[in-house]
């Protein structure tokens, strides 16, 4: 079965129909009210990281400092923002989104605040095999156990990849009410409020598709109020993730919870970046 799914999720034949449709008939927005969006960023060398990003393109930095961020959350409802009161048929999986952040987008797209995807992840085969198979931007890993759930006092999230490519990842948060930067996330941003900003409030992403000359970018609404959101600090003894201890983070995470928002999807395109 897992061969089958493979097969059909990476057919370069069902990617071939998949762009021609999408460059005939207009993107479907899709919404998810989603809860409980849990941020872990860390601080990493920008040489460390370089080697994931298009040539072309930089990522933001400062004092050869860069964000990569892992976030995840629950889905509520994802499907089709035109079904109305009817999407509440559609399933809520767990979702995990690991990024970095780009100093601008390509040229030949809206000048907004963008991210490059590296990871994005998934508890259910149904909503991974649909966004492997209807998007380009969403090159979904399914994992073998994923669960993301609220705990006295904070959130436990394990991610369990078993044969598949998701990546693996292990965490415990705690509620704090400190607001205050930490020493190494001092020297990148003036205050916590401007890290949370920025690390929340983006607009667009790019990813990889299976071509190496093209590229997919999806414009999304992400409307968070910065007010509901509520600080965290992560359980050093209860965190493991290979993929990201492989960059050596510079200090402490900025760990930050964010109750609600009403995520859509507004569209998506495939691009070329000058120099690939």
């Amino acid at each position: 079965m897992g061969l089958i799914f493979s097969a059909i999720v990476n057919s370069q034949v069902i990617a071939r129909i998949r762009r021609v449709l999408t460059s005939i008939f207009p993107f479907v927005k899709l919404r998810s009210d989603v809860k409980n969006v849990v941020y872990m960023t860390w601080l990493v060398d920008v040489e460390k990281v370089k080697h994931f990003v298009p040539t072309g393109l930089k990522l933001w930095q400062k004092n050869g400092l860069t964000p990569f961020t892992i976030l995840t959350y629950r889905h509520g409802s994802f499907g089709p923002s035109f079904l109305g009161p009817l999407r509440r048929l559609f399933f809520s999986p767990l979702q995990s989104n690991w990024r970095l952040y780009l100093e601008s987008p390509p040229s030949n797209v809206p000048q907004i605040s963008t991210v490059l995807f590296l990871k994005n992840i998934m508890n259910s085969i149904f909503y991974t095999f649909g966004t492997r198979v209807l998007s380009d931007v969403l090159a979904t890993h399914h994992a073998k156990k994923f669960y993301h759930k609220q705990i006295e006092g904070g959130f436990e999230t394990q991610i369990i990849p078993g044969i598949g490519s998701a990546p693996q990842l292990s965490s415990i948060t705690k509620m704090t009410a400190s607001k205050t930067l930490n020493s190494s996330f001092a020297e990148v941003f003036d205050s916590w409020e401007y890290a949370v900003e920025y690390l929340s409030l983006q607009d667009a992403a790019i990813s990889y598709t299976d071509k190496d000359s093209i590229f997919a970018f999806s414009e999304i609404k992400l409307p968070i109020d910065l007010a509901t959101i509520q600080p965290l600090e992560i359980i050093s003894n209860k965190f493991e993730c290979p993929f990201m201890e492989q960059f050596s983070p510079y200090g402490e995470p900025l760990c930050f919870h964010i109750p609600e928002v009403r995520f859509l999807a507004i569209s998506e395109q495939l691009i070329s970046i000058d120099g690939n």
